[in-house]
């Protein structure tokens, strides 16, 4: 299910420069396209939050995987940039759900090592943006981009079923039960809730906007290929798979302030070279580079907020910070493709976004070194 729900907003990414052609646009202009995926998977957070105060864990994410075999078949339908649009929005919320109901059901199956199998979890999802590009290059040359939603819709309905059957086989944990309250959890939860925003939502903004836009970005800007753009895209996103897996465990190991600081800089350094090289090779380096070092930063924020939650709380108020945070950064590729569109040069606008995500960088920074930020669970604990 992570591989799938991952797919259905990572997709649009690579399918921006085909479904340009059926549409007779620019790819920059479909920017909006993958923004309204984004948007979508933000949009349903906060209500699933609410959702998990009222239904076990099992029962919404059976529930996003109904909701995805529909929502493909109404995207791979689609005749206009607006249907287009709306589809990919609706894939989005089935993609929000499943990751506010599951990410806390995977912290509390194995609460000893959370960032582990998170880690874990996030490696299935992450290995659907590695294969989007590819998977999508081979249908291309058989058929439409269309086929990949048809699809999408066919294995989700199996896997929905699939998981349904595990469940009932599984003795599933009842750590969440005293979670009833949205707002109870705002309340108390507050310090660490904000502090998790800031550390991802500029720099998701930033990456939403870049892997979004890659393929035109190294077209109009460097001058690639846009099938070479395709395979850059796609070992970006296969440097994430490591990054998962290294950092989950290294998250239950180490304090997660310091880790966080040290990959949303390395980050912002990485983008800001990206826009000053020239040269294949160096665009290769640093296309691995940055998918490693961005990737490191999911199984990271999620160790951050989930082993810091008590059990009364964590998914009420991971739904809180997962429904904010996802907002801000949704609104990157939207943002930055229209700007391109405007008149605006890539690297300005790549460079610009940079410099901002940095200044929050020092002052969180500043606030950890002054004893201000939450510092999140301890190590290879969960709070009750």
């Amino acid at each position: 299910m992570a591989f799938l729900v991952n797919l259905a907003r990572i997709v649009f990414a690579p399918l921006l420069q085909p479904a340009a052609g059926d549409f007779g646009v620019t790819a920059a202009s479909l920017g909006v396209v993958t923004s309204g995926a984004w948007l979508g998977s933000a949009a349903p957070r906060l209500p699933t939050g609410y959702l998990l105060t009222r239904l076990p864990r099992h029962y919404v994410i059976a529930g996003t995987g109904a909701l995805l075999v529909v929502t493909s078949a109404f995207t791979g339908l689609a005749g206009s940039v607006l249907h287009l649009t709306a589809g990919a929005f609706l894939m989005g919320v089935s993609s929000g759900m499943y990751f506010i109901a599951a990410n806390p059901l995977v912290s509390e199956l194995f609460p000893d090592r959370v960032g582990s199998a998170l880690g874990v979890h996030g490696t299935a999802a992450q290995l659907s943006a590695v294969g989007a590009p590819l998977v999508l290059g081979a249908i291309l040359v058989v058929g439409d981009w269309r086929t990949t939603f048809f699809c999408i819709a066919a294995v989700a309905a199996l896997s929905t079923l699939a998981l349904l059957i595990a469940a009932r086989r599984t003795a599933l944990p009842e750590a969440g039960a005293a979670d009833r309250s949205l707002l109870a959890a705002g309340r108390e939860q507050w310090p660490l809730i904000l502090t998790g925003i800031a550390f991802i939502g500029a720099a998701g903004f930033l990456w939403n906007a870049l892997f979004n836009l890659y393929g035109d970005y190294l077209a109009v800007a460097k001058g690639i290929d846009p099938g070479t753009g395709r395979l850059l895209l796609s070992l970006m996103f296969a440097a994430g798979v490591p990054a998962f897996l290294v950092t989950g465990r290294l998250a239950d190991a180490v304090p997660n302030v310091p880790l966080l600081l040290g990959i949303v800089g390395t980050f912002c350094l990485s983008v800001f070279a990206l826009t000053l090289v020239e040269g294949f090779l160096p665009i290769v380096v640093l296309s691995v580079v940055i998918g490693y070092v961005v990737h490191s930063l999911f199984p990271a924020i999620d160790t951050y907020m989930l082993s810091g939650l008590p059990d009364r709380h964590r998914a009420s108020a991971y739904s809180l910070f997962s429904s904010s945070m996802m907002l801000v950064q949704a609104l990157g590729s939207g943002v930055v493709g229209t700007a391109v569109a405007g008149g605006l040069g890539y690297n300005v606008a790549f460079q610009g976004i940079a410099a901002g995500v940095s200044v929050i960088v020092a002052s969180l920074f500043v606030l950890y070194r002054t004893d201000r930020l939450p510092a999140g669970g301890i190590p290879g604990e969960t709070p009750a």
